[in-house]
């Protein structure tokens, strides 16, 4: 691969710059820079990001050095710095204003300045894979790509531009009808990593890249969505009642698994409630998953304290209730009498000392 340092004037970046709303191309550097090839992530600089670049150039601060890819002919396209250069465009283009000002709201000494900073650019010249490899090894600068991102870098295709519309917009699709039960921002990628999480757990594939790999040349990306609908769907149906709680729970695991089970959602409400009211139970977002595996450790049910087995430590003299035989404080563990599950609670009249070992094969009884 074969690189070299330019000095690219600003107003010669923003000369051609088009940014097509329809299909969300960017092009500029007299049409010849693709700003935006298919591996690159939505734009996610906040306003104030944006501003700190503009006012770096207005006070001639270097900016970080940027990363072209010259392809065949004399086109090139962004393979780092795509938020820097954005930023720069829009700003230019009258898009947004800082400080009440909008580009051509400045005097033509202020406007010639900006034109006339040079930004530094490496151009590289290599084959696609040279490209992509690079592209994966200079995430040097800006926002930290996460690893959606660098996958997005890779599997590339129609497959993957129909998923991030369906998953990578800003208010897209998977946004309106999911966006109550995930975490994360979809312009980040999280909305499609999270569905391509649960839908390899479907499959039974090692990762997310086999999945991506499997259907890198696909036309369409319907399948993931369908899955990820009927995910939301189940939830939907069977906890109608919506609560904040349900947010970031792992649906689709938990869809692969029990979407086949006849739930009554009357009767799930109802123990949500009865669940809720238990001193014991001290994670509420936890009940949802009790609900569906009955897996008490979701609930992080409450613990007897240091002083409560201390008492009854001594009341029982160190000695433990199942063996008979005398055991420090530090060899004992506070156990339930009658178990949560069967209606016990975290009370001193339900507390005793068992040695780790009886305690032990209690549990696993």
């Amino acid at each position: 691969m074969e690189i070299k340092l330019n000095e690219i004037l600003i107003r010669d970046l923003y000369n051609g710059y088009i940014h097509n709303e329809d299909d969300n191309s960017i092009i500029g550097y007299y049409g010849k820079l693709n700003i935006r090839p298919k591996y690159q992530r939505e734009f996610i600089y906040s306003g104030k990001q944006r501003e700190e670049v503009i006012k770096s150039i207005q006070k001639s601060f270097p900016l970080n050095v940027m990363y072209w890819c010259k392809n065949e002919g004399d086109s090139f396209e962004l393979l780092d710095g795509q938020q820097r250069t954005i930023s720069i465009c829009d700003y230019v283009d009258n898009v947004y204003s800082i400080d009440g000002k909008y580009f051509q709201n400045l005097t033509n000494t202020e406007q010639e300045q900006i034109m006339n900073y040079k930004l530094m650019v490496y151009i590289c010249e290599g084959n696609d894979k040279e490209k992509l490899d690079w592209f994966k090894i200079i995430n040097i600068a800006g926002e930290k790509l996460t690893e959606q991102e660098l996958r997005n870098a890779i599997y590339t295709g129609e497959w993957l531009e129909s998923a991030k519309q369906y998953f990578s917009k800003n208010g897209c699709i998977a946004y309106k009808k999911g966006s109550d039960y995930l975490t994360g921002s979809s312009i980040r990628q999280e909305y499609l990593e999270t569905t391509l999480f649960w839908i390899i757990n479907r499959d039974n594939l090692k990762s997310i890249e086999e999945y991506m790999a499997l259907h890198q040349h696909n036309h369409n990306a319907i399948e993931l969505w369908n899955y990820f609908s009927s995910v939301i769907d189940w939830v939907k149906a069977i906890f109608p009642k919506y609560r904040k709680e349900m947010k970031g729970i792992s649906w689709g695991i938990y869809y692969n698994q029990y979407k086949d089970t006849d739930y009554n959602p009357k009767e799930l409400e109802q123990k949500f409630q009865d669940l809720c009211a238990d001193d014991d139970v001290t994670n509420i977002k936890g009940i949802y998953e009790y609900l569906l595996d009955n897996n008490e450790k979701h609930l992080h049910l409450r613990a007897f304290t240091d002083k409560q087995k201390r008492k009854q430590y001594e009341k029982q003299q160190g000695v433990c209730k199942k063996c008979k035989k005398h055991f420090s404080f530090d060899e004992m563990e506070g156990d339930h009498i009658i178990p949560w599950s069967q209606g016990g609670h975290t009370t001193e009249d339900n507390l005793q000392m068992l040695c780790k070992d009886c305690n032990r094969r209690k549990s696993d009884i």
